[in-house]
This record gives structure tokens, sequence and C-alpha cells, in this order.
């Protein structure tokens, strides 16, 4: 049975009055509140109360072990996305929702195939999906496949797959992220205020640089936001005595082993990609030639070399000679 696309998307259309949605009120606090310590405490602590309903089963780590999860086709899934990503200057928040719904719909429905076309439709869809949530500008479907994408799908493909995602997600795509809790903790880890951009930046830079990690599916956004901070805060010197152990105060709801356990698989990982990305210093080789020349024989040398002058073609013509080698598939070598 067909499904019309138009039809589906006729649901969406609010009933609601609008005068209380642009009115800018938040149901918890009023306009003269919401900048208010105490407001601020009870958004942070209602994230962290629903952030479970926003992050993949308990059991997706394990199942990325085994065969019914292709834990490496995941990682060139998000591989791909994040090239999309900084090719447009999308946010660093559309690249961590596309991850999110492609993560909580893999540990929610099972795929044709682990790999190949099927998870690259999901890709794109999730991308799609993302950019749709959080882009002023999106671009066209088609546009979008972009930067090595293996298969191109027509913009209705990718509608059916999108409207398959948001059944499986039940159509919850304001997902709690840690971007809803980097400023607030990093105003709780630098009072002062003097390292509140970098903090946040760097922040930022690690958390999209470990989503390739499938084991930071056990950890909450929360707990991902709290060790990210701590590991930007040793990069700053005066921060750098900050006890990670004290995260735990920073609000309720959060857990010192939970912190701690996803603070140091993140230290790992950062300084692993710091040793990858250290200069490599090559080896020198000196290549001596040894020869025996009489003075005679130098001074011949240059009186010949006017005569040679003419045949010099030929010798740089077999000198440039190359010689190419071609593997076949039986296995043989053949010299073109």
């Amino acid at each position: 049975m067909s499904v019309s696309i138009s039809n589906c998307f006729s649901n969406l259309l609010c009933q609601e009055d609008s005068s209380g949605v642009f009115s800018g009120e938040s149901p918890g606090c009023s306009n003269s509140d919401l900048e208010s310590p105490a407001c601020v405490e009870e958004s942070i602590s209602v994230f962290i109360k629903n952030e479970r309903h926003f992050v993949p089963d308990y059991d997706c780590f394990s199942r990325f072990q085994s065969p019914s999860l292709d834990a490496a086709a995941r990682l060139d899934s998000i591989a791909w996305i994040l090239k999309v990503q900084a090719y447009y200057g999308f946010q660093p928040l559309t690249a961590y929702l596309s991850v999110n719904y492609l993560d909580r719909f893999l540990c929610s429905r099972r795929l044709p195939q682990t790999n190949g076309w099927p998870l690259q439709l999901l890709s794109v869809a999730c991308l799609s999906l993302a950019a749709k949530m959080e882009e002023p500008l999106v671009p066209a479907l088609l546009d979008l496949q972009i930067e090595g994408a293996k298969y191109i799908f027509e913009p209705r493909t990718i509608c059916r797959m999108e409207l398959l995602v948001l059944r499986v997600l039940d159509w919850r795509l304001r997902s709690v992220t840690p971007f809803n809790f980097i400023a607030f903790f990093a105003y709780k880890l630098d009072p002062s205020g003097d390292f509140i951009e970098f903090l946040i930046s760097r922040a930022t830079e690690i958390i999209l640089s470990h989503i390739r990690e499938v084991i930071f599916l056990e950890y909450w956004p929360s707990c991902i936001a709290a060790a990210a901070l701590l590991c930007a805060a040793n990069e700053v010197q005066s921060l750098s005595v900050v006890n990670p152990e004290h995260a735990e105060s920073w609000c309720n709801g959060l857990r010192k082993e939970n912190i701690m356990g996803c603070y140091r698989l993140m230290q790992e990982i950062v300084l692993d990609n710091t040793r990858r990305k250290s200069p490599k210093i090559l080896p020198q080789y000196r290549v001596t030639v040894r020869t025996r020349m009489r003075s005679s024989d130098l001074s011949s040398s240059y009186s010949s070399s006017s005569s040679s002058s003419s045949s010099s073609p030929n010798k740089r013509r077999k000198l440039n000679q190359t010689h190419h080698w071609v593997h076949d598939d039986k296995g043989n070598n053949t010299e073109e």
C-alpha cells in the first residue's frame, strides 16, 4: 500500500492557539525568571530526568560487538555525516542528532543488510531530518548526497525512509544531547567566566570526535558533556587542578562513577589521537658514491662534455624509461 507524503505530514499541523507559542513564556518560569539560576537549574534537572528517553537501548553497545550490527559500517556512516556537516557548515548539534537518530534506529530495527545501500539510505535520511530540525537553510536531498556517497537515492526514496525513521523513533526528534548541558557545566567549572568560550568550543570538538566510538553509547548525554569539559579543562593551566570527582556536584542526577569512567576513556582517546597527529620524523638515508678518478680523467671529462651533448638525449631517454608492473588476478606479475 502506498503512503501519501502529504497525508502523513498533514497530521503535524498544530491545532493550538498560536498566541501562547510566540509569547516567549516558559511553562515553568515567567519571563522575569527565565535567566534566574533557579530556573536554569530546574531546566537542567528536567533534561537529566528525560535524557534516558533519547539514548539507544542499554544493550546497543553489546549488539555492535555481534554480527547483528556492523560497527565498521557505522563508522563509515558517521564519517560521511561529519564530512557533509563540514562541507555545508552545519552546526555540531546537527551532526550529533544525525548520529543519535542513526543509533536509535539501528538498535530498534534491523536493516536488510548491515552495510551497503540500506545503511547509506538511513544515514542520508537521519542527516536530512537533523538538518530540518536545526538548520535555517537545508540543501535539497540530491545536493545532500555528496562527499563520497556511494549511492544516489531519489528524493521520494529518502522521504519514505524519513517517515520510517520517524515512526521507529516515535517522532521524538528533539533529543536531549550533551549540548544541552555544556554551557551550564562550563560555568560551574569556571565561575569567573574567563575561559567559558574555550571550554565550550574545545568540549564540542571532543564530543564530535568521540561520537564515532561505539563504547560511548553506554554513557548518557549529561555524563558525556561533563567528561568532555573536564578534558578541555586539562588544557587550561589554571583549571587543570580541578578535581574531576567534584563534577558530581554540578547538578542533581549526575553520578561520579559514570563521569569518571567516561572521562578516563576520553582522555585515553584524546592522547591516542594526539600521538597519531604528531609529525613523524622520516629516517634520512645518506647515499655515497665511491669512485676512483684521477686528475687527468677529471680534465678529460670537461673536454669531452661538448662532444657528448649530442648523445645525451639518448641517454636521458634510457634513464627515464620506467617499468610498470601489473599484478593480474592469477597472481602473475607482467611488465609493461
